[in-house]
């Protein structure tokens, strides 16, 4: 026996699952045997006090998990962090625990009433006291983490639980003596398992697997070259053993009903103190201001998913709800983060949702000079499709040529300062690009509650819509075309060869003709197949009018794709009479400038198609700036790239038989995005009659 070693426990005189407060306790209501919980229990007992002293604390009637001990507390020398409970099924054992430490001559710290943090179940030192690994995510705040750093003068490092069942550090992770570590890597993020990769060596890793894991075996007591736990595997005791261990088995089935074994039974009172170790805290933290229809538009349940799905946590300091309907709501949440990493990605998102810093901490963007033509230092800034400000020498900055997925690069012109959104391979030497996160902000219009009635372009809710709903979709693409092309707007298509194989190449060359349309952008395909039909009545070789292959149809495509070879161009081809109908051919007549972006499954291709992948990105970007709407019709390749290229303020429709299409546009986030799941045919027929309907309303009946 270790003299010096002494373990609190707690008898189960009161012990019982009463409640369910993890999914251990599901189903489990009254269904601990006393007798065997005590006599398990007593087992433990006399195994520990073969190893060390125990010490009791009496347990109290009405605390039926006071038995697990492991919760009162974190202690290190003579000073104790008392446990926050965060179920109130638990918090009436906190003054009982506190009781207690203070009558053993310990210096007691209380967290915040409100940041939970429960105790040695949360937070387990290396069995060397060289740092103390922390969990949160499910019982213990983030932000309880400094202030055990700064009363431990301790170094914290912070792990993120996922996983419900590991509700507790101590369920899925345990240091062992000589730098050894035990625990169940799928029970953290990504960001945790790679910071236990970097602290512990991989021959003094443990990893063990799920059978194991709902055992408890890392719920686990270690007593010098002893490890005490509910139950091994006999790969795992053999694992164990090569490392040095003798491995102690004592069956607590009674506590796994409630979510506890050997660890959480125990808590370690002597936790020697390191001479040379001393406070650090990774975890950083930053105060946000959100303003808008915070709550109609779910804006602030957004932002605070986002902050804990990215290994962050929030406490709302400040939330002021509008008073009517219209009024915005503003409130101010301070994030935490594990790190400095991690809390540059988190903030780049919540800077998507419009999130600023408060104005006493808002500082000037940092940024870096290229070294490498087409090469972005390391942690620029990438850009989304909202209008973005950058904060240069104190003043904010609108970024020009918004676009999503660059870079921004801040430049001194006659004007001022400049800010311009640039792709990679438009880097050059010397640019200055904005890296990090500080000083940037982009602008949003708030979401409204009910958008019927405003000019917001949002009647489907930025959502995917069924066929169902086609007819609501029509009505309102109908009335937007017709108010732009009265007003002086500007219309892009982007359009795929399905358009014609479904028959609505007439209706597009009819919205061409009738001045609804300022751009067209597609492949190498439309145009093909639309020439095809033009000339020869034939889509893909396929008769239009009977829907029946024609004798030697295959060929047809290449035979258009000749013809027009042989003009020079599509524009020559209807110069020369060649070609006297179809989309492109109302194109060239009623000059809308059209951009045809090849691949490397093209035949031919035409003289019009673009084979240089970057020439045409950029004659594609050329033609979509300044366009008020954009119709996507069933091209998955060129509606994502356009989608890519189109800053937040452009209406768009997406219309697919795809839901994998629409979904994907309507993942951007924009308010004026809207998919439709259809026949891209019937869509361009019906939305050529809401037209009739609205130019000629006398000749509907």
């Amino acid at each position: 026996m270790t003299a010096s070693l002494r373990f609190l426990m707690c008898a189960p005189h009161h012990y019982d699952v009463d409640y369910v407060i993890n999914p251990w306790m599901e189903g489990n209501i009254h269904k601990s045997s006393k007798n065997t919980a005590a006599e398990q229990w007593q087992d433990l007992y006399q195994i520990v006090a073969q190893q060390a002293t125990v010490d009791l604390v009496k347990p109290q009637p009405g605390w039926p998990d006071m038995v697990f001990t492991a919760n009162a507390g974190l202690i290190l020398g003579q000073t104790v962090v008392l446990s926050r409970f965060f179920h109130p099924e638990r918090q009436g054992e906190e003054p009982y625990f506190k009781a207690w430490f203070e009558e053993q001559g310990f210096t007691v710290h209380e967290l915040p009433k409100d940041l939970p943090f429960e105790g040695a179940g949360d937070a387990l030192l290396d069995r060397e006291g060289r740092m103390l690994w922390a969990g949160y995510g499910f019982r213990t705040e983030l932000d309880a983490h400094p202030y055990l750093a700064k009363w431990l003068d301790i170094e914290v490092l912070s792990l993120r639980l996922m996983d419900e069942r590991f509700y507790h550090l101590d369920t899925c992770f345990c240091p062992l003596t000589n730098g050894y570590l035990l625990y169940y890597p799928p029970a953290f993020d990504a960001y945790s398992n790679r910071l236990i990769e970097m602290r512990v060596p991989a021959e003094k890793r443990i990893a063990i697997d799920e059978p194991d894991a709902i055992n408890f075996a890392c719920n686990a007591v270690n007593i010098d070259r002893v490890v005490v736990l509910n139950q091994a595997s006999q790969e795992l005791r053999q694992r164990l053993e090569q490392a040095g261990f003798q491995v102690i088995e004592t069956p607590l089935s009674e506590f796994l009903k409630a979510g506890g074994a050997s660890k959480c039974l125990t808590l370690r009172v002597t936790e020697p103190v390191q001479a040379d170790v001393h406070a650090e805290a990774t975890v950083e933290s930053k105060t946000l201001h959100l303003e808008g229809h915070l709550l109609d538009s779910g804006l602030i349940n957004r932002a605070l998913d986002l902050i804990v799905e990215g290994g962050g946590s929030f406490q709302v300091l400040k939330f002021d709800l509008g008073e009517q309907r219209q009024s915005t709501s503003s409130a101010q949440v301070k994030v935490s983060a594990p790190s400095h990493d991690v809390m540059k990605k988190i903030m780049a998102q919540l800077i998507d949702l419009g999130a600023v810093a408060l104005p006493q901490e808002v500082c000037d963007a940092q940024l870096e000079t290229v070294t490498q033509a087409g090469v972005a230092p390391g942690n620029f800034y990438s850009t989304t499709i909202y209008p973005t400000e950058i904060r240069v020498q104190g003043q904010w900055v609108r970024a020009r040529n918004q676009r999503m997925d660059g870079v921004v690069v801040v430049s001194q012109a006659a004007e001022g300062m400049t800010a311009d959104c640039c792709l990679l391979r438009d880097l050059q030497v010397g640019d200055q690009v904005v890296v990090n996160v500080d000083g940037i902000r982009t602008v949003r219009k708030p979401d409204l509650r009910d958008a019927r009635g405003t000019q917001e372009f949002s009647f489907m809710g930025a959502g995917v819509s069924s066929e169902r709903r086609v007819e609501l979709v029509v009505e309102q693409v109908g009335w937007e075309l017709r108010k732009l092309r009265d007003q002086g707007g500007r219309v892009v298509v982007v359009a795929g060869p399905v358009v014609i194989h479904t028959g609505g190449g007439e209706h597009l060359s009819r919205l061409i003709r009738e001045g609804y349309i300022q751009s067209l952008l597609g492949g190498n395909a439309i145009a093909v197949h639309d020439i095809e039909q033009a000339l020869m009545g034939t889509s893909l070789g396929v008769d239009m009018n009977r829907g029946v292959s024609v004798r030697g149809g295959h060929r047809h495509h290449i035979q258009a794709i000749n013809t027009i070879r042989r003009c020079g161009s599509i524009a020559e081809a209807v110069e020369q009479g060649v070609l006297s109908k179809g989309i492109f051919y109302e194109c060239v007549r009623h000059n809308v400038s059209f951009s045809l972006a090849g691949s490397i499954r093209d035949d031919g291709p035409l003289p019009d198609t673009q084979m240089n992948l970057v020439e045409a990105q950029a004659d594609y970007a050329r033609l979509v700036q300044g366009a008020d709407m954009i119709l996507m019709l069933s091209t998955m390749l060129h509606s994502i790239g356009v989608g890519n290229m189109t800053p937040a303020g452009v209406k768009m429709v997406c219309v697919d038989i795809n839901p994998a299409v629409v979904t994907k546009l309507s993942d951007r986030g924009s308010v004026e995005s809207v998919g439709v799941v259809t026949d891209v045919g019937l869509f361009l027929s019906l939305l050529v009659q809401q037209l009739d309907r609205l130019t000629h309303p006398y000749l509907i009946r």
